[in-house]
């Protein structure tokens, strides 16, 4: 088993706080020395309370479904003797309520445009490999949300 971290900061500052008009923005710092500015959805906490600039929680629970599915997608892509020159996914989510009535992210859609060198598969090929790339995304084994993927070809 791997371990993997985060340390996501906080500080009030001199603004006031039990009034909840206190800013969302924070710090996401990882192991490798990026910092990343987090911050509820402005969707769910309205600016000025929430950064749109930072990244909030459901995007980068997108991002990271789309980026495992893309690592996992690249080495079956390799192993099958396919060249990728790019791959771009514009993902989005779409948030829902469970039957307690709590706020969840309902699906997910990935978008996965693929640029290939040399030969080039056909659609069903490609589905397969994203069909395995699914199967083994450590972040889609983790989570309920139903994820649907969309493939196609760029040019």
């Amino acid at each position: 088993m791997s371990a993997h971290g985060a340390t996501i900061e906080w500080s009030r500052g001199d603004q006031p706080f039990l009034d909840k008009r206190y800013s969302r923005l924070h710090r996401w710092s990882f192991d490798g020395g990026q910092i990343v500015p987090g911050s509820s959805a402005p969707a769910g906490v309205p600016v000025p309370m929430s950064d749109p600039s930072a990244v909030d929680p459901e995007e980068a629970m997108i991002a990271s479904l789309s980026s495992c599915h893309m690592l996992w997608f690249l080495a079956f892509a390799a192993g099958a003797g396919l060249v990728v020159d790019r791959y771009v996914d514009a993902a989005s989510g779409e948030m829902g309520r469970n039957d307690a009535g709590s706020s969840w992210l309902a699906k997910v859609t990935l978008n996965p445009v693929t640029t290939f060198s040399g030969r080039r598969p056909d659609q069903a090929e490609l589905d397969h490999l994203h069909h395995q790339a699914h199967e083994h995304c450590d972040m889609a084994n983790s989570v309920r949300t139903e994820i649907v993927v969309k493939a196609t070809f760029g040019d």
